[in-house]
């Protein structure tokens, strides 16, 4: 049973209007009874510390108890960073500019911080670099990041400051994925998310994903985009796509690649560095790495000392047991 002052702040904090709409849509895919749902989402919020979302990400209404406890809910994920992620070290990769810093010759860029340079070392920035990135220092789910080509000097004039004035301090170099990645989709970087939980010396490799944009620049699953699992130990995609309504996809929309069986180039190299890096931040044990993959090799986009649990279970990616993660990271945790 979750900690009572965790029940009392989720109770404090719910959405009510958000959580009848939920209970109103899984009555729609299944018929159940709709107040007859409501109650079931809230006993297993008080059993297994899932939110609504997860009740409905998860396909909850459709599992048993002991399927159910095997899932990754919002307050046992909160439980795992609360164990391995200290608030007070949050910033070393919540701040962008500091992660950069850190894993220098991890990410495979050239950046710029605005805060430090002049307008002079902007353009020489953009010179050598016509195809750049702008982001705000802090931010998740791809909110504020800017895309920019810039072909002719005469067009990098006022940029320095609008960037500026829009918090958007931070320029990187743009990068060019491996052209058997943007095979798959050529619009945005799709980034492998590979979750690492690390005890001591040994860190360990526990969910594995690719996550592929559709329709849009960036990959992320509040974006549009959709996930896939990759095979730990062959490094191809072994799922259907899923998008965040659960919606399965066995070939990409856009491009009609067919996602199961694609193999990753240079996967395992991105488990070895992602592993590497793991042991340069003994501050954080759970992280959530996104990595590219280039041609000459994997690099590290960001880092996430909050890894967002939703993309681990859609069902789509379970097996025919329906049995969630939760074994596999305690098991990490154990060990």
């Amino acid at each position: 049973m979750p900690k009572l002052s965790y029940v009392l702040r989720r109770i404090a904090g719910m959405d009510y209007k958000r959580m009848w709409e939920v209970a109103r849509q899984v009555h729609q895919r299944t018929g159940k009874n709709t107040l007859g749902i409501l109650s079931d989402i809230i006993a297993c919020g008080f059993r297994y510390q899932a939110g609504y979302m997860d009740y409905l990400v998860f396909e909850m209404y459709s599992l048993n108890a002991a399927q159910r406890s095997t899932y990754i809910t919002r307050g046992k994920n909160n439980e795992y960073v609360r164990q391995l992620n200290p608030q007070q070290h949050w910033h070393l990769i919540e701040d962008k500019v500091e992660f950069l810093k850190r894993f220098d010759g991890f990410h495979g860029r050239e950046w710029l911080d605005l805060r430090e340079c002049d307008a002079a070392g902007f353009e020489a920035f953009c010179i050598a670099h016509p195809k750049f990135v702008a982001k705000p220092l802090e931010g998740t789910c791809g909110k504020g990041i800017e895309f920019f080509e810039i072909s002719e000097k005469s067009k990098i004039a006022g940029l320095y400051e609008m960037l500026k004035a829009g918090g958007q301090y931070l320029v990187e170099e743009y990068i060019v994925q491996h052209p058997a990645v943007s095979a798959i989709y050529p619009l945005s970087v799709n980034t492998l998310r590979l979750v690492t939980i690390r005890k001591g010396e040994k860190v360990h490799l526990v969910f594995s994903s690719m996550r592929i944009g559709n329709g849009k620049q960036v990959d992320n699953l509040n974006s549009g985009g959709m996930a896939v699992i990759v095979d730990m130990q062959t490094g191809r995609i072994s799922t259907p796509g899923a998008d965040k309504d659960g919606k399965a996809y066995q070939q990409h929309p856009m491009t009609g690649v067919t996602l199961m069986g694609t193999e990753i180039p240079h996967y395992h190299e991105a488990v070895e560095m992602v592993k590497r890096a793991a042991l340069q931040i003994p501050e954080l044990g759970y992280i959530g790495w996104d990595a590219a993959i280039t041609e000459k090799g994997p690099v590290i986009i960001e880092a996430n000392h909050f890894p967002g649990h939703d993309i681990y279970q859609f069902q789509v990616h379970l097996g025919a047991d329906k049995l969630g993660l939760a074994p596999r990271f305690d098991a990490a945790l154990r060990s």
